[in-house]
């Protein structure tokens, strides 16, 4: 390929990539750091969740109504300070199937799975989301399954195990109900679908444009059945310590967070960007450490190399040119 707008063009030598490399690898990096800073937000995200749900003043579908209507309201302002975008109806019905599949579905089963679930039962579940993701990559995106690849998530995936399994968290007072654990497994069958599936439309239009519509669809989707909720909710009987971590959840945890996955969706793969949810096990193991909830041992720091060791396999695993 050649010419303006092609992905090579000729130069000293036969045909190079477009662009200079520092430009392309200024682009992987990008995508590296928004994947990490949207996970390790995700990290902590899962601490207040279950905080939320153990007070149990908004209920699982409220919550998320309200962080979909808030965090809706936050893009479509933002989109008035960027370029407009015309997306056809066709792109508009694959922003209404990402929203299901990137908010409204995962969303739903993790908050309604955390109050019925141990947390090392949720997390050894939600470790096979890259497994799932490379999977459903290889399916619709065509994307090489190497050895190199399938043994970069395997390191990673026996590292944030090893970790778990190290925990001295204790479940508390939670019991694992088998729906809980198809929940879990519902929850990163559907995000692992949004990594791979909808990514050729992602890469189409800007963060803000999908993310504006994407929260939109999932406002509406969900509105009709928060609805009863809505209308119950004694705001006063909330705690002040509540609304602080519903107000972290919708800026942090869905404004930015959400903002940042698409960055990485676009500049690196999606096994890549899922694996980057091994951080979340890291920061509970981090917070622990802080608050003198949890101790840091060798293990655990071994456990975290094994982690990004598997990472950096995978980055420079074979990919579809």
């Amino acid at each position: 390929m050649s010419g303006r707008g092609g992905l090579f063009e000729h130069g000293r030598g036969g045909l190079r990539p477009a662009g200079s490399w520092s430009q392309l690898g200024a682009g992987v990096v990008l995508g590296h750091l928004a994947s990490f800073s949207a996970y390790a937000i995700f990290g902590l995200n899962i601490i207040l969740c279950k905080d939320i749900a153990s007070e149990g003043s908004l209920s699982p579908l409220l919550l998320f109504t309200l962080r979909a209507f808030c965090a809706g309201v936050l893009f479509w302002l933002l989109s008035l300070f960027t370029p407009r975008e015309a997306v056809p109806a066709a792109d508009l019905l694959r922003m209404a199937g990402a929203g299901m599949l990137g908010l409204v579905i995962p969303q739903l089963t993790f908050l309604t799975a955390i109050t019925m679930t141990a947390p090392i039962d949720l997390s050894v579940v939600q470790s096979t989301t890259p497994i799932m993701t490379m999977f459903v990559a290889a399916i619709f995106l065509k994307e090489p399954i190497s050895w190199q690849k399938a043994g970069g998530v395997a390191l990673s995936f026996a590292g944030v195990l090893w970790l778990i399994l190290q925990s001295t968290h204790s479940a508390g007072s939670v019991v694992t109900r088998p729906l809980g654990i198809v929940l879990t497994i519902l929850n990163t069958v559907s995000f692992a679908l949004y990594l791979g599936v909808c990514r050729p439309v992602i890469q189409r239009y800007s963060v803000v444009t999908l993310m504006k519509w994407m929260f939109l669809f999932a406002f509406v989707i969900s509105l009709p059945f928060s609805v009863g909720d809505l209308k119950t909710l004694d705001v006063r009987a909330v705690p002040v310590s509540v609304w602080w971590e519903v107000a972290y959840l919708i800026f942090f945890a869905t404004f930015i967070a959400y903002f940042l996955i698409p960055v990485g969706q676009q500049r690196i793969r999606p096994t890549l960007v899922s694996m980057y949810g091994y951080l979340q096990p890291i920061i509970a193991t981090v917070v622990g450490v802080a608050v003198g909830m949890d101790r840091l041992t060798v293990m655990k720091v071994l456990a975290a190399v094994c982690v990004f060791a598997g990472v950096a396999v995978v980055n420079r695993s074979p990919k579809r040119e």
